[in-house]
């Protein structure tokens, strides 16, 4: 049974960051600590806790994953250049403090400082998915830029790891590629089993056995597994369900993977000195992916804010150092290091993400200008056309409104939808309809809205969405009329307090079309009609 004092550690400190507009997982990790300061240790339940949480994490990336981001010059190749940039850079000022007379430094020669400067070129998977997935900014395309990176670095760290036990993977390996033609009857079963506790048991067996153990049993890293079955699965309509599915289940197994880091070892004052010192350098290493990522002549904005996201260091490093440890290739002085860094830089990019779209704003003038010839298509401007009503959001509510717009109002309807891949099936369906992020505010100043648009509808799943697409509506003085979807009664106030014209509650507007539909079949007459 896990300790009751994890439990308190872990919800106090989650608190605790939420009361300072922190993540809770900075809260997490300060628990951590605490409990290694009364003299706690770390327990195999934990661990494993902490183990199946990062695994569910990546397999739920997988299963979000168009596997052709990864072949994108400015995924591979901006992952491969700031790894070998930033490992460079760190080991140069690592070099430099070592020279300046920094104890833990002492005796190390430039195996270990190019180990440590690569255990710091990583970014945190857990960190940057919890904060896109927050934002509900997975799918935009500083999101999916992000994401691709993490992922071409995750497949670094697993080629190191793999590398670093000095054992080739079995022979057996190499039948993991029979995984491929059984992916379509994978996903057969995943449409046989509709939703519920079958589909979360589903997807636990994929992750965990087929991915994790399979893997594991072969001499190849299990976490990569998991990522590779998700990859398999992520075509499939159903694979966004499945990963909501296991959404809560994934975020309360990963609490014991940052309990767990803060576990550790306990540091020293020296140890919090350099760890301070780390994240003191962190803007150099965020101004080498800026950089890169300027160089692939992409949008200020998907740059910027994808840089904001990486400038952390990562849980992957965490697993070099401990594998450097157990080599003896570093003291175990440099794993709490490691740790306290990590810890902080969370803390560091918390704050950072949360002024993200104002530091934007503010540099985006400051930053050389882009020809609009050389961007890409999905960022060139946005012209609707003839169109007299926009849809923002093409998930099933957005659906249903376009066709009772276009097929009982005769109204020309155009949708947008920031999902390249909804874009893609519903363009091929016979839908009008654009790629385009509602919540990205350079999305506005491109947007070329004809004045034919007489209505708007804001049917995103999320109500942050539609409260900023309102707001940049009602900034630009748009004369039609707007209307907005919200999933829950306390979400109404806000949407008709920005003016929106209208405002519909999914549940209560189901409830009574049912109702209306139940008494007319019935033959009733509404009290109402009989006092008119």
């Amino acid at each position: 049974m896990i300790e009751p004092a994890f439990l308190l550690a872990a919800f106090l400190g989650g608190m605790l960051a939420l009361g300072m507009r922190l993540p809770p997982m900075v809260g997490f990790l300060a628990g951590g600590f605490v409990l290694n300061a009364l003299g706690y240790d770390k327990t195999p339940l934990l661990e494993t806790i902490s183990d199946i949480g990062v695994t569910l994490l990546l397999f739920t990336i997988g299963l979000k994953l168009d596997v052709r981001t990864l072949l994108r010059r400015d995924v591979w190749g901006g992952a491969s250049l700031h790894m070998m940039a930033s490992t460079l850079l760190m080991v140069a000022l690592l070099s430099l403090f070592k020279w300046l007379g920094l104890g833990l430094l002492d005796g190390t020669g430039w195996p270990t400082l190019a180990l440590l400067g690569f255990a710091l070129s990583f970014s945190s998977t857990v960190f940057v998915v919890k904060v896109l997935e927050k934002r509900s900014e997975t799918q935009t395309a500083y999101g999916r830029l992000a994401i691709g990176v993490l992922i071409m670095q995750d497949i670094f760290a697993v080629i190191f790891i793999t590398a670093s036990t000095g054992e080739l993977p079995s022979p057996w390996a190499l039948g993991l590629v029979l995984l491929i033609p059984l992916a379509p009857a994978l996903r057969a079963l995943l449409d046989r089993l509709g939703h519920g506790e079958m589909q979360m048991l589903f997807g636990m067996l994929l992750a965990l056995v087929l991915g994790y153990a399979l893997f594991e049993s072969v001499g190849v890293k299990g976490d990569l597994g998991a990522l590779i079955i998700g990859l398999l699965l992520a075509p499939h309509p159903a694979a966004q369900a499945l990963a909501r599915s296991m959404f809560s289940l994934k975020e309360l197994l990963l609490v014991g993977f940052f309990l767990t880091i803060g576990l550790t070892a306990m540091p020293s004052t020296e140890m919090v000195g350099i760890a301070m010192l780390l994240v003191l350098i962190l803007p150099l290493k965020s101004l080498i992916y800026q950089l890169i990522f300027m160089r692939f002549r992409m949008r200020h904005r998907t740059s910027l804010l994808a840089t904001l996201s990486l400038s952390n260091y990562s849980e992957f490093g965490l697993i070099v150092g401990a594998i450097a440890v157990s080599s003896e290739w570093v003291t175990e002085e440099w794993l709490v290091v490691l740790s306290l860094a990590v810890a902080l830089s969370f803390g560091f990019s918390s704050i950072l993400n949360g002024f993200s779209e104002r530091l934007y704003r503010w540099l985006e003038p400051r930053l050389p200008p882009i020809a609009m010839e050389e961007l890409s298509p999905s960022d060139r401007p946005i012209e609707v056309g003839d169109a007299e009503a926009v849809v923002l959001g093409m998930g099933r509510i957005g659906r249903s409104v376009y066709r009772r717009l276009q097929k009982e109002y005769g109204l020309r309807v155009l949708g947008i939808d920031s999902n390249p891949q909804s874009v893609k099936k519903l363009g091929e369906r016979g839908f009008n309809i654009l790629e385009g992020d509602a919540v990205d505010s350079d999305f506005w100043d491109k947007l070329l809205m004809s004045h034919g648009v007489q209505v708007i509808v804001l049917a995103m799943p999320h109500h942050a969405g539609n409260l900023f697409a309102l707001k940049q509506l009602r900034s630009r003085e748009f004369p039609g009329k707007i209307t907005a979807v919200v999933e829950y009664p306390e979400e109404i106030e806000p949407i008709r307090e920005l003016g929106a014209n209208a405002v519909f509650h999914v549940y209560d507007e189901a409830g009574r079309a049912l109702a209306d539909s139940a008494a007319e079949e019935a033959g009733v007459i509404s009290r109402a009609s009989q006092l008119g």
